[in-house]
């Protein structure tokens, strides 16, 4: 019989709780990078993506003044993460998709399949 001074071990299912386990996510013009990463509780979005790795690895990351999302929603830096989540950097659009879309109308020009012309 166990003595009830002696120390209890936790099991497999606890240690996980105390885990949290998200990806981190951000693209370039011409890599995308995703990284799984097991966090603790309380951790923010901004912490996260630099314990990631990814901003000394991505050539011109830069993380002043980033937008982020999560799973395609805007969020703060700060908020705090939960277990699945996948934390996205947010580029700036190159152009403004209303524009584009204007000058290809202009110019009678669609940004998808051609229209038919019956």
């Amino acid at each position: 019989m166990r003595s009830s001074r002696a120390p209890r071990r936790s099991t497999v299912a606890e240690e996980r709780a105390e885990v949290l386990w998200i990806e981190v996510a951000c693209a370039s013009s011409t890599e995308q990078h995703l990284r799984r990463l097991a966090v603790l509780p309380g951790t923010t979005v901004r912490a996260a993506f630099e314990s990631s790795g990814l901003v000394d690895e991505v050539v011109g990351l830069d993380l002043e003044g980033a937008s982020f999302g999560i799973h395609g929603r805007v969020v703060s830096a700060d908020q705090r993460l939960r277990e699945g989540d996948r934390i996205e950097l947010l580029r700036p659009l190159r152009a403004d998709p209303k524009e584009v879309r204007r000058a290809l109308a202009a110019e009678g020009r669609t940004m998808g399949k051609p229209r038919d012309r019956a």
